[in-house]
């Protein structure tokens, strides 16, 4: 009998593999689980693949280098932390116990059964768990283990037999109770934050007025909602207040003398701190040098203070329209840690050499002593280099401004070598006066300006991992890893509804990279960037180097900005005990080296806290601009598609609301997850991602941040504004239906939800370095 061809053996699926692994006991190495799939050499980096994808869901460990094990299951009772939620508003918690190699799996805390008392981020619970995807557990709630008093934010509103609580939450659709003597002198129109109380009245929750926050209408209310749902520390403690008070200037010493290199700060219109400057020349081979000066935070905070503490605490600072809620104390944020122009700062910073291409040559890091040029924005950088000079500019275009633009095209330019992940979603800038009235909501502008700070901020970053790792020194990594198989699998079944193929495979960015050229400058441009960026993985802290996959690094380490985040302190710290730049007192600890795993775990949660509470502010400023807009009319784009609706995003303003399915009438629709799309039954009708519709908002509340959309009837069979044709497909209606298919009735609808965007390196406010 003549052999089989091994070329024709089919690679085997991720099932194929997990489920081997699973029926195998013990330890089983990469070139075991080849052999027994009878894989060419061709083949096995599939394999490898696979393997890798599994092990970063969670699916499975890495004992030893190369023996992947199916890790063990969790208990089906078991004590959890709630330790945040996801972009969705889930509860997400981890076992308090977990004493197996790697991270622990992640477990989404479900609603709790009646006559249980409500838990939140921090509490311990006892769960039920049952297997969930990828690796992770549902978990119901079985007993609250560690008694908190349970709060609720909210309006008051005129009720029945006393007030009632109406909460902020648009997830909490229920009210709450007040007793007139449970209400605090607080009245009708009042934000306050309540304490739920066991047992109902009328049927509803009750609650005890706590803090009373204000008038609804006031300055400042939108932000301080989203500042006490989220639990963001706000006030200081006392010492460490004291101890910003006695902060004083460095003095020179065996630091670097800087103060004669013209280093300029670039920054937004409104920033009121200033923690990094940036000045280049020409090299006589054709090449740049380029220095970065970084506040240097370090010498003013140091390990096991109060003031480390606190920092530690918040993890970063949090940026509102109308306010900042900083990680350090106003005497160093905006004092002795900003670089003020003609001031005298201490700085750490470092020099860096690049060739005419922009590859880096060589670097090296110093601790010095600077004088910041001058105090430049955005706006004013990029005007110069447009040609328009001002007073400041235009006696620094020559030795200051042309040699920085220059060295950030030979940077810009070895960018694009390297392939990094080009997505562009544009994003909303609210403007708000002295009152707390919106004022306008606009795009914001990401020119060559903003282009310039972050590619030396990016190659200053790539320097300070280099370094602490050459030197084998504990290094706090900011990494993004590659994209979960599910989300790509996902991508690329939405992909083949526009005509366009994701190869299969290992993917590099310039794979993402091939597909957003395909759709630029055609109706999908938008719609594809914003899928991309939601296939990929969200970047986190963590001391273990696994790269940063959307900038197409190796290593990637946060450095630039200690005056905001808490992780680029730490690798301040790492380098000035790795390179002996200090004294002995701020080196960093032994101790706080070892817990850098839960450190990591810490700031990458504070960071997500602080995002949200962006977003929902953002969201809640929006819909009072558009509250005066009810029945207006809007142009816009599905933005989202879900069993329970559509989520539109308008043209003018990118305002996100939902369209609810039970407004969809004279037809029942189907849901297509694969497609993103929802389909009537009749065929006459479909809405699917991307798709340019008409609607009207039907409401807009403010207290939650949530708009209601309608579309506009223009015909029984005539939903959708003119679709677009691209240069990939024109839709000429539902296309049949492949897999399972679910029915979705009107009634399932819940009506007050918001699309929510998950955090991503890739996506960023311009003026914050990445």
């Amino acid at each position: 009998m003549a052999k089989k061809n091994p070329k024709h053996v089919p690679v085997p699926t991720r099932k194929d593999v997990l489920d081997f692994i699973q029926g195998n006991p013990g330890r089983i190495s990469k070139r075991e689980l080849a052999r027994a799939f009878n894989l060419t050499a061709e083949q096995r980096p599939l394999l490898q693949q696979i393997i890798k994808g599994l092990e970063k869901e969670g699916q499975i460990q890495r004992r030893h280098k190369h023996r992947p094990q199916y890790p063990e299951r969790l208990p089906q009772m078991v004590a959890i932390q709630i330790t945040g939620t996801d972009s969705e508003g889930e509860l997400v918690g981890r076992p308090l116990t977990w004493e197996q190699e790697g991270s622990p799996p992640r477990v989404f805390v479900t609603a709790t059964r009646r006559g249980l008392p409500t838990v939140g981020v921090g509490d311990h619970v006892l769960c039920k768990l049952t297997p969930g995807r990828n690796g992770n557990y549902n978990g119901h709630v079985i007993q609250k283990l560690v008694e908190t008093p349970a709060r609720v934010l909210g309006i008051l509103e005129a009720g029945v037999n006393g007030l009632l609580l109406r909460p902020t939450d648009r997830r909490d659709r229920q009210g709450y109770v007040i007793a007139r003597g449970d209400a605090a002198g607080a009245h009708v129109g009042e934000l306050v934050e309540a304490e739920i109380l066991s047992g109902r009245r009328s049927g509803l929750r009750q609650a005890k007025v706590l803090d009373r926050l204000g008038s609804m209408n006031s300055p400042g209310a939108v932000s301080l909602i989203a500042i006490h749902a989220h639990g963001i520390p706000v006030e200081f403690p006392a010492d460490a207040l004291e101890q910003a008070a006695k902060a004083k200037k460095a003095p020179l010493g065996k630091r670097t003398d800087l103060r004669s290199v013209p280093l300029v700060t670039i920054d937004g219109e409104d920033a009121r701190d200033f923690d990094d400057a940036v000045w280049a020349e020409p090299t006589e081979d054709g090449g740049w040098h380029a220095l970065v000066a970084i506040a240097d935070v370090s010498y003013y905070v140091r390990p096991g203070t109060p003031l480390d503490k606190t920092a530690y605490e918040r993890g970063n600072s949090v940026y509102f329209p109308d306010r900042v809620v900083p990680m350090l104390p106003e005497a160093l944020s905006n004092g002795w840690c900003s670089l003020r122009p003609n001031e005298e700062r201490p700085c750490v910073a470092v020099h860096m050499w690049f060739d005419a291409k922009g590859k880096k040559i060589r670097h090296t890091f110093i601790r010095g002593l600077m004088k910041s040029k001058a105090r430049l924005t955005y706006t004013q950088v990029q005007n110069a280099f447009d040609g328009i000079m001002d007073e400041t500019t235009s006696p620094l275009d020559e030795d200051v401004l042309k040699p920085l633009y220059g060295c950030f095209k030979a940077l810009r330019s070895h960018r694009e070598h390297r392939g990094a992940l080009e997505i562009t979603i544009p994003e909303r800038k609210i403007l708000v006066d002295d009152t707390g009235a919106v004022t306008a909501i606009q795009p914001r502008i990401q020119s060559d300006s903003h282009r310039l700070v972050e590619e030396l901020m990016v190659a200053a970053n790539v320097c300070a991992a280099e370094t602490l790792e050459s030197l084998e020194a504990p290094c706090m990594y900011r990494v993004h890893d590659e994209p979960p198989m599910e989300r790509l699998e996902n991508l690329r079944t939405f992909l083949r509804t526009i005509g366009l193929n994701l190869a299969t495979g290992a993917l590099t960015p310039r794979n993402f990279n091939h597909i957003l050229e395909r759709v630029k400058d055609t109706a999908y441009e938008h719609l594809v960037h914003s899928v991309v960026l939601r296939s990929q993985s969200q970047a986190i802290y963590t001391p273990e180097n696994r790269g940063h996959f959307g900038l197409g690094l190796r290593h990637y380490a946060h450095f630039t900005s200690p005056i905001r985040r808490y992780a680029d302190l730490l690798v301040h710290r790492a380098l000035i005990s790795g390179l002996g730049l200090g004294t002995r007192n701020e080196y960093l600890p032994e101790e706080q080296a070892a817990s850098f795993p839960q450190a990591g775990e810490h700031i990458s949660s504070t960071e997500r806290r602080a995002a949200q509470a962006e977003r929902d502010v953002i969201d809640r400023y929006t819909a009072h601009f558009m509250a005066s807009k009810v029945g207006a009319r809007f142009a816009g784009r599905v933005a989202s598609v879900n069993r329970f609706g559509l989520f539109v995003e308008l043209d003018e303003t990118g305002a996100n609301g939902l369209i609810p399915i039970s407004t969809l009438q004279d037809d029942f629709y189907h849901y297509d997850e694969g497609a993103h799309r929802l389909s009537g039954q009749s065929g006459r009708v479909s809405y699917t991602l991307g798709d340019r519709i008409l609607v009207t908002l039907a409401k807009a509340d403010p207290l939650t941040g949530s708009l209601i959309f309608e579309i506009v009837r223009q015909g029984r069979d005539s939903q959708h504004l003119q679709r677009d044709n691209t240069n990939t497909q024109t839709r000429r209606g539902p296309k049949p239906f492949k897999g399972n298919r679910r029915k979705v009735g009107s009634r399932q609808a819940p009506q007050d939800l918001q699309v929510a965007y998950p955090a991503s390196s890739t996506k960023r406010k311009p003026g914050k370095r990445k």
